[in-house]
């Protein structure tokens, strides 16, 4: 019997419709993608990281690119991490290709430039958007509590959070790792 395409069509309108699975990039999960929570991300070694249970007083979150006019901050933030981890600071930086193409690489090439160019032992997570339909649940949470100052414009953007992982503060990626205000408010936090 010959294919007769409007026949097929008309078969189809004939059955019930059905629910369709939502499909939407926040509902697809497997085990390889979880579905995360605002305070949740992959480290870099494909361990889990919770911000809430870090143990930390003070968090200070980082979108980074490895080449980036602001890549030297990696630098700054190194130290910042030396200065004030003793004291209950935990500095993360989420390594994100969204700001023109300026992480490419893979985890295990962003690690071994971050290591050998800048000394850098603060956690590093996996690769993930922080801007977009993609957008880690951490940026969505900290624009909803801190408003449009907390959404990264561009790379080294940072957002301050208290050990509970809610964000407190957020800075423009000019902002350098040791510029007073920043300093300033990662000591008043340390010191609730």
């Amino acid at each position: 019997m010959p294919f007769r395409p409007l026949a097929c069509l008309a078969v189809l309108a004939t059955l019930p419709c059905v629910a369709l699975a939502d499909t939407s990039s926040a509902a697809l999960t497997s085990p390889e993608t979880p579905a995360m929570h605002a305070t949740e991300f992959i480290t870099i070694d494909g361990q889990p990281l919770d911000l809430a249970q870090l143990g930390a007083k003070a968090v200070l979150v980082v979108n980074t690119a490895s080449k980036c006019g602001y890549t030297p901050q990696y630098a700054g933030l190194e130290e910042l991490y030396e200065t004030f981890k003793d004291q209950g600071l935990v500095i993360v930086g989420v390594p994100s290709n969204d700001f023109g193409g300026q992480e490419p690489g893979t985890e295990a090439e962003v690690k071994t430039f971050c290591r050998i160019n800048y000394g850098v032992t603060f956690p590093l997570t996996k690769k993930y958007a922080v801007s977009g339909a993609e957008e880690h649940p951490f940026y969505l949470n900290a624009v909803a509590t801190l408003g449009a100052a907390a959404q990264p414009k561009w790379n080294f953007h940072k957002v301050l959070t208290n050990g509970a992982g809610t964000p407190i503060k957020a800075y423009p990626s000019a902002t350098k790792p040791a510029d007073a205000e920043l300093v300033g408010d990662i000591e008043a936090a340390l010191a609730d």
